[in-house]
C-alpha cells in the first residue's frame, strides 16, 4: 500500500512539474527557480512528516538522512546537467521540460538499481565492503578535483561523441539519463549505507530528484558561492563509506547519530563557503581573482 501511495504521488508531482514547464514560455527566471526550489523542499519535508506519523521516528529519521545526502550530491551532479544541455545547445525554454522527463527516466532506473542493491546486501552482506570502498574512492576522487571541472567537462564530451545522432533534444535526454546512471553508482550506495530499506532509499532519491529542475537554474550561482561544498561532500562520502564497513563489523548507527553527523559535515562546508564569500566581498575581489587566490 505504501508503495502504491508513493508512486501515485510521484506521478502526480511529475505531471505538475511538466505543467509548470509548459507555462514557462521564456525560460525559468531566478525568482521562479528559487520559489520552486523552496516548494520542492517543503514537499520533501512534508513527506518526511507523513512518514513520521505513519511509520515512526526511526524510519522518518533515516529518510531525512538519506534525503539530505542525495540533495547535497545533486548540487554537484546538476553542474554536469548544465554542461550537457549547454553542449547540445538546448534553448532555455526547453530545459525544464527536458529535465523533468530525464528525472522520470532516472526514477525508473534508480528504482531498479535500489531494488537490486538492497537485495544483494540482504543475500550477501560482504557486498557492503565493495560499496564502502567505492564510496571512499569516490570521495577521494572528488576531493582531488574539488576546485576544477575538468573531469565533468571531459565526461560530457565523451557522452556527446558516443551518442548516436538524430534529434538533438533526444540525444540530450539520453545523455542526461546516462549521466544519472553514472551518478547513481555513487549516490545509491551512500543511502544504502544509511539504510537498506528499499522504500526509504527510493523515497529519499525520488524527492531529492524532484527539485532538480529549478535547482538547475540556480546552480551557476550556487556553485560559485558554495566553494567548499565539494570538499564537504568528499569528506561525507568517505565518512559514509567508513560507516558502511564499520556497520558490518560492529552494527549500524541509528539515524539519531548519522543525521546530525551528515548535517554537521555539510553545514561546515556551507558555513565555510559563506565566510569565504563574505571575506571576498569585503576585500572587493572579483570571482576570477577569488578562484585564483583560493586555489
Amino acid at each position: 500500500m505504501k508503495w502504491i501511495a508513493l508512486i501515485g504521488a510521484l506521478i502526480a508531482l511529475l505531471a505538475f512539474d511538466l505543467w509548470l514547464a509548459r507555462r514557462e514560455r521564456h525560460g525559468m527566471s531566478v525568482k521562479s527557480a528559487t520559489l520552486q526550489s523552496i516548494g520542492w523542499v517543503i514537499v520533501a519535508l512534508s513527506f518526511g512528516g507523513v512518514m513520521l506519523v505513519a511509520l515512526g521516528g526511526r524510519d522518518s529519521g533515516l529518510y531525512f538522512a538519506g534525503y539530505l545526502v542525495e540533495k547535497s550530491l545533486s548540487l554537484d551532479n546538476v553542474f554536469v546537467f548544465l554542461l550537457i544541455l549547454t553542449s547540445f545547445g538546448i534553448p532555455e525554454v526547453q530545459r525544464h521540460r527536458l529535465l523533468t522527463w530525464g528525472i522520470a527516466a532516472a526514477l525508473v532506473l534508480r528504482g531498479l538499481f535500489i531494488v537490486v542493491g538492497a537485495a544483494a546486501l540482504h543475500q550477501a552482506s560482504w557486498i557492503a565492503y565493495i560499496f564502502a570502498a567505492l564510496l571512499v574512492w569516490t570521495g577521494w576522487r572528488m576531493f582531488r578535483h574539488r576546485h576544477d571541472s575538468a573531469g565533468e567537462t571531459a565526461f560530457v564530451e565523451k557522452l556527446k561523441d558516443r551518442l548516436p545522432g538524430g534529434s538533438v533534444a533526444g540525444a540530450a535526454l539520453a545523455a542526461l539519463v546516462v549521466a544519472d546512471i553514472v551518478f547513481a553508482i555513487d549516490s545509491v550506495p551512500s543511502i544504502l549505507a544509511i539504510t537498506d530499506d528499499p522504500f526509504i532509499v527510493f523515497a529519499a532519491n525520488a524527492f531529492a530528484l524532484l527539485g532538480l529542475a529549478p535547482l538547475f537554474f540556480l546552480v551557476a550561482d550556487l556553485v560559485e558561492r558554495l566553494y567548499y561544498l565539494k570538499t564537504a561532500l568528499a569528506f561525507l562520502l568517505v565518512a559514509i563509506g567508513i560507516k558502511m564497513a564499520a556497520g558490518e563489523l560492529w552494527g549500524k548507527l541509528g539515524p539519531e547519530i548519522s543525521l546530525p553527523v551528515i548535517a554537521a559535515i555539510l553545514g561546515t562546508g556551507v558555513i565555510a563557503s559563506l565566510v569565504r564569500d563574505r571575506r571576498i566581498e569585503r576585500e572587493g575581489a572579483g570571482p576570477g581573482e577569488a578562484a585564483v587566490s583560493a586555489t
